[in-house]
């Protein structure tokens, strides 16, 4: 028996990293799920893998129309839809304030947030009329504590999202829908090779860099991944969440809680020995 037995899921973002892992494990809980994303190829093959309970639709999170049709499609497909997972994403232009580019912002405001907002607004009817759902947006350490992003309208931008997610999440309690964020941290996905100018299929190559790279990022000695944030939307999307609501939940390995114990007992070292202390 699995934790997302007869639920519908709609997941976004689904053609690599944590849609892609989350997808996977969404089906394999038991759940029937549709898959969105803009490269076609790689959203079939993924779907035709996960086999019956697995639908792609190519989509542009940022158009309303497409939004709406994905939707939609699910309602039509499934009859009803459960579980709304806003995870596509991309990164953001990096540098400081005055060399933003505002069409660049406003691209990025639109994968990063007006994708979030369409979503919630064309699904908030069908879980309304239902009285029940799950809508789930991909936040970020970003949005919640300046500097955990090469871009500051990344970090804006998630920012946005976990606050967007507390508004709606007010609205649609009232009619029995759940809105929550999950916020990850250092995640080895290809994003960070994204933002570095990679192509995306170099940047998709770059996980297990990543892995090494964050390995000491955090407490937990280990990078984030996939699995961590695809996890915790089970959790969110499953009922044994329903009196949660409003939440952004952390999955970052501790790097937001304060600084690491080691790092903290080297400055008391350092400061021993400013003291002449060094024998203490």
């Amino acid at each position: 028996m699995g934790r997302l037995d007869n639920k519908v899921a709609v997941i976004t973002g689904a053609t690599s990293g944590i849609g892609f892992r989350t997808a996977e494990i969404f089906i394999e809980q038991g759940a029937k799920v549709v898959i969105a994303g803009r490269r076609a190829p790689e959203g079939n093959a993924l779907a035709s893998r996960l086999g019956a309970n697995c639908s792609f639709r190519q989509t542009d999170v940022t158009d309303e129309a497409q939004m709406s049709a994905l939707i939609g499609h699910a309602v039509e497909k499934f009859g009803r839809i459960d579980c709304l997972f806003n995870n596509a994403g991309g990164p953001a232009q990096t540098g400081g304030i005055e060399g933003l580019d505002v069409d660049r912002f406003d691209a990025a405001m639109a994968t990063l947030v007006r994708s979030v907002m369409l979503g919630m607004k064309h699904a908030a009817p069908h879980m309304k009329k239902q009285g029940s759902g799950s809508i789930i947006n991909n936040g970020s350490i970003a949005g919640r504590l300046a500097g955990y992003s090469s871009s500051v309208v990344y970090g804006a931008a998630k920012a946005a999202v976990i606050h967007l997610t507390k508004c709606v999440a007010m609205e649609l309690g009232e009619s029995g829908v759940r809105v929550n964020s999950i916020s990850p941290g250092a995640i080895a996905t290809g994003i960070f090779g994204k933002a570095l100018g990679l192509s995306v299929e170099a940047a998709e190559q770059t996980p297990a860099q990543m892995r090494e790279v964050f390995k000491a990022a955090q407490p937990i000695p280990r990078a984030g991944l996939p699995d961590d944030i695809a996890h915790a939307a089970v959790f969110l999307a499953s009922d044994e969440s329903s009196f949660v609501n409003g939440n952004d939940l952390v999955v970052d390995g501790g790097v937001t809680g304060g600084r690491n114990w080691s790092q903290q007992q080297q400055g008391y070292v350092a400061m021993r020995k400013a003291f002449g202390q060094d024998n203490g």
